[in-house]
């Protein structure tokens, strides 16, 4: 049965910026805001039915094709942070998801993610179509997100853009 989700990003637990993960100029290092977002994405993940025991049951996984980090606002150590997970869109073997780094106190936005995520048949190393258990699944948070709006910032590029 699908899960229910509520009308709105789905929020991470607060996790910490750690001490080790600051670097010489004494902000969290770039790689870190990496490992926050990709926490609270596999715990949406593990929400939808793919979590650790997914490979192991299944012999499939998904992986990141694709990833797009926006750094708006330093983080220091010891700060408290949340991400909101919100599901761009999806096909029968992707998943493209956009992800708000904040600080869980103060309310500010520090990093944006989106990602497009494949679904792969572990033991051929290819992309595979979703489980129709987990397809009912990510339809059921699509659904429940229809009514948001587009991210801002998703879909952005990068690029100089010249004067005229």
């Amino acid at each position: 049965m699908p899960i229910s989700w509520k009308p709105e990003p789905v929020m991470s637990d607060i996790m910490t910026v750690k001490d080790e993960w600051i670097d010489y100029n004494g902000h969290l290092n770039m790689a870190y805001y990496n490992v926050l977002l990709d926490q609270a994405c596999d715990h949406v993940f593990g929400m939808l039915g793919l979590g650790p025991n997914y490979v192991k049951e299944r012999n499939a996984s998904f992986f990141t094709a694709e990833a797009h980090v926006c750094y708006v606002r330093e983080l220091s150590a010891g700060m408290p942070v949340k991400v909101g997970l919100q599901l761009v869109d999806f096909d029968e073997k992707r998943a493209h998801f956009y992800e708000e780094l904040y600080h869980a106190e103060e309310g500010w936005l520090s990093a944006t993610s989106e990602q497009l995520c494949l679904h792969v048949d572990m033991g051929a190393r290819k992309v595979a179509p979703w489980p129709e258990d987990i397809l009912a699944n990510i339809q059921s948070l699509a659904d429940a997100q229809s009514s948001l709006p587009r991210p801002e910032r998703a879909g952005r590029h990068i690029e100089i853009k010249k004067k005229a």
